[in-house]
């Protein structure tokens, strides 16, 4: 439901408005700048000298910042340059900034610099108040120490793999102007490189995988200028299976004698299309949900079968849930969705790295032939090879973000999309302190793709105490904590929340004989195999359990829910997650208040477990309120853009009731979901706030202040993605405005006297900041983002009937004029 307020026009203005650059270069006249010539002809001299292909479309410079001086890099990502990447200055280490900047032939970029270093050199700006004048593009010139032609490794894009130098030839991860594809292959086959055929396309770039030497490389690069970075292809983790059960071909009859099965002849409905090793159709489980037609590849002529295992495991969780609840039970089985397989992973080998997203997104594609279904797609692989990445995207995390927001594959249309966090690898001394190991920020930090901020990132905890299980030695985790392999994120600023929650994953135990975790049958998830009839049943365990055991849940409230968006099924679910008790057993109880103590909780947990249950009903104690909508957040104005408009919501609230309920505390849990379009070229400028193409923020009006004030006070907060601007609303909320303003999903709870909660029933959805803005090459008419607005509260045991005062409401409810 949309019960919006008309929108209001932000009249912030952006932060180049409110500041005047203050440079090295003082406000002295000429004259009184003796070495300013010299210094520009310097500058010039040095441009003059660098080496030009004639072939190429732009060259490459690497501008080093001047020793004393601000070092601005965004004044090389202007007039025909383009900043590539950059290095902040070290003043404590003596180390001047750095950047890469490409200078575009056709924009005249090395023309246009010389002219504004000539400038500088004999002309003055306009008198300041005061009648005194500095020289003309006096903060761009005092900057630059000096001009040198960049190489290829300053084109080097890998965090911590250090620049190749192997003679022989290497794979290459090429990003490349989009327009400029074509020239690149051409010179780069002239040179005697192999050039592979696959793509991944991006707001700004083109990713091209090449085999090659060093040098062939480094002449193709300059030879085209077409080349934004290069970076080291990786490959993705292998599988590897659990422990075998026993075959028990006659508990198989009885599951399936006991389970309903949603009708094989609907096309549409609630699917879960499993992104993995395929299928195998022979199990009698299976074959109910998976249609022969349903099972597709991401590459022709791979077979749609499952040689490895992995898929079929993940097949009966996304259907049962962990069969060992039904093995030993009478009760009839609902199986309210069904199955697609599209399989990513090849039979044998692995996936160069560079195609990980190409096969992501072909894997998509072929199953999306039937585009009408509610598709819920689960991907429990990730790679180690981005790793560490602390947050920041990778190509293949930027990939999803693509398909979820819909601006990849061959269907234009949001999707939802769980991924897995990673496991880590059993270490020696893993059984002392295994949370240590997770927590390790080096070694235990959440795999690629997991950090893309469109998709549902599952970790694994467990509530498998070992009962019936190991004879001897005793279980790593306590119930309701971490399972010991779930990664963790190494980040608590800047980038997402992940994993966004956790699920059961199983445990691992200490056989109190050796030094590295072990695995136990009934530690373990139970599932189906792939080797039926030879044997019927397996395990599966740690996050890739937990991602098929979510991939379920979202399935099942898809099939309840069917004209919810897929941002309002992300919100609904991962709103619900909670910290179990042992979680926050981390975390002392005089601490608890301050919002930093909660670090461990998000890195570790991210929101919780959730509750399907929670997700799904409205209690008689809780009411959820869900608004759909979209926003223009930006709008044209003179030579940029600025924030556009908020939107308001008059939230039908229950008054007489919470009145009713005086000083009784209530709590108030808000989600806020959006998908954003991804684009990874600024982030590799340093600036990591435009990776999203908007920011989407919620506040609530305080119980005194007017609408008025409120929109008032809301419009300043938007223009700089500040705080609250210490309104009334400052500091109450349970995780703060800097925790939750993190990637496109963002939840907080407020709790407050149920009578203060009653007054305070106008929230709104606000703009900041993203590349949308700040890049006008954008069709402005497209940049519409939509989201979902999720608002619950909850009245813990108090006896009192919300829901139906809200429905009385929601039938009269009438928009108010701001």
């Amino acid at each position: 439901m949309d019960r919006t307020l008309p929108h209001i026009v932000l009249n912030g203005v952006s932060k180049s408005e409110n500041f005047q650059g203050k440079g090295g270069g003082g406000t002295s006249r000429p004259s009184q700048v003796p070495n300013r010539q010299a210094h520009a002809q310097s500058l010039i001299a040095a441009i003059d000298a660098l080496p030009v292909d004639a072939a190429a479309s732009a060259s490459y410079l690497e501008i080093v910042g001047r020793p004393g001086e601000p070092f601005l890099p965004e004044k090389f990502d202007v007039s025909g340059l383009a900043l590539l990447n950059m290095q902040r200055a070290d003043p404590d280490h003596r180390l001047p900034g750095r950047a890469v900047v490409k200078a575009s032939k056709a924009g005249g970029g090395l023309t246009k610099l010389k002219a504004k270093i000539n400038a500088f050199a004999t002309e003055d700006g306009r008198p300041n108040k005061e009648g005194q004048t500095r020289p003309k593009n006096a903060d761009l010139a005092n900057s630059i120490g000096a001009i040198e032609r960049a190489g290829l490794v300053n084109l080097w894009r890998h965090p911590t793999k250090p620049f190749p130098l192997a003679p022989a030839p290497i794979p290459w991860e090429v990003w490349l102007e989009p327009e400029e594809v074509e020239q690149f292959v051409a010179r780069a086959q002239q040179e005697g490189m192999t050039v592979f055929a696959d793509r991944l396309k991006f707001p700004e770039d083109t990713v091209v995988l090449v085999e090659g030497r060093v040098g062939q490389m480094a002449r193709t690069v300059h030879g085209t200028g077409s080349v934004r970075s290069v970076s080291p292809p990786g490959a993705i983790i292998d599988f590897v299976d659990g422990l075998d059960a026993e075959e028990q071909a006659d508990w198989v009859q009885d599951v399936l004698a006991r389970t309903h099965y949603r009708p094989e002849d609907q096309h549409t409905g609630s699917y879960v299309t499993l992104l993995d090793t395929g299928v195998s159709l022979a199990h009698p489980l299976i074959q109910p949900a998976l249609n022969a037609a349903d099972r597709h590849a991401a590459v022709l002529g791979w077979g749609v079968d499952d040689t490895n295992g992995h898929g079929s495991r993940m097949a009966g969780l996304t259907l049962f849930g962990d069969l060992r609840t039904h093995l030993g039970s009478t009760a009839p089985i609902q199986v309210p969705h069904r199955l697609e397989s599209s399989k990513v992973i090849p039979d044998a080998g692995h996936n160069p790295h560079h195609l990980l997203g190409d096969r992501t997104q072909k894997g998509i594609d072929a199953a999306e032939v039937n585009p009408d279904r509610l598709r819920t797609f689960a991907l429990a692989t990730t790679t180690e090879d981005d790793t560490p990445h602390s947050g920041a995207p990778t190509s293949w995390s930027t990939e999803l973000d693509q398909l979820a927001s819909g601006r990849s594959g061959i269907v234009s249309q949001q999707r939802l999309l769980v991924v897995s966090a990673g496991n880590l690898t059993p270490q020696h001394g893993g059984t002392i302190d295994y949370l240590a190991n997770c927590d390790d920020d080096d070694e235990a930090e959440v795999e690629s793709p997991a950090q893309a901020w469109n998709a549902i990132a599952v970790g694994a905890m467990t509530e498998m105490n070992g009962i019936g299980g190991p004879t001897y030695g005793s279980t790593l985790a306590k119930v309701g904590d971490l399972a010991p392999m779930s990664r963790t994120a190494s980040w608590t600023k800047t980038w997402p929340i992940k994993p966004d929650v956790v699920l059961e994953g199983g445990n691992w135990f200490d056989d109190k004989l050796s030094t590295t975790p072990n695995q136990h049958s009934d530690l373990m998830l139970v599932t189906t195999s792939r080797s039926a009839p030879v044997r019927f049943f397996t395990h599966i365990s740690d996050t890739s359990a937990a991602t098929a055991l979510a991939a379920r849940e979202l399935a099942i409230l898809r099939a309840e829910y069917p004209d919810l968006w897929p941002e309002t099924i992300r919100a609904l679910y991962v709103a619900s997650a909670r910290w179990t008790d042992q979680m926050w057993s981390h975390v002392p109880a005089p601490m608890r208040a301050r919002k930093g103590a909660l670090d461990v909780l998000f890195t570790r947990y991210g929101f919780g477990q959730p509750d399907l249950g929670r997700a799904r009903l409205s209690a008689r104690s809780a009411i959820t309120l869900i608004a759909e909508d979209h926003i223009r957040p930006y709008e044209n104005k003179k030579s940029g853009r600025k924030l556009h408009e908020m939107r308001l919501f008059d939230l039908p609230w229950p008054k007489e009731a919470l009145r009713s309920l005086g000083a009784q505390e209530v709590t108030l849990r808000v989600a806020l979901s959006t998908f954003i379009e991804p684009n990874p070229s600024e982030v590799a400028r340093g600036r990591k706030n435009r990776y999203a193409s908007h920011g989407l923020r919620f506040a609530l009006k305080g119980a005194d202040e007017e609408v008025d004030a409120f929109t008032q006070r809301i419009g300043r907060t938007a223009t700089d993605d500040q705080k609250e601007d210490n309104g009334p609303d400052s500091g109450e909320w349970g995780f703060g405005y800097n925790r939750r303003s993190v990637g496109s999903l963002q939840i907080d709870t407020l709790t407050i006297p149920a009578n203060d909660l009653a007054q305070r029933g106008v929230i709104a959805v606000y703009p900041v900041g993203g590349w949308w803005k700040e890049n006008r090459k954008v069709d402005a008419e497209r940049c519409i983002a939509r989201y979902s607005l999720v608002v619950e509260i909850q009245t813990g045991e108090v006896d009192i009937d919300l829901y139906t005062e809200v429905q009385q409401k929601i039938a009269v409810q009438q928009a108010i004029e701001v």
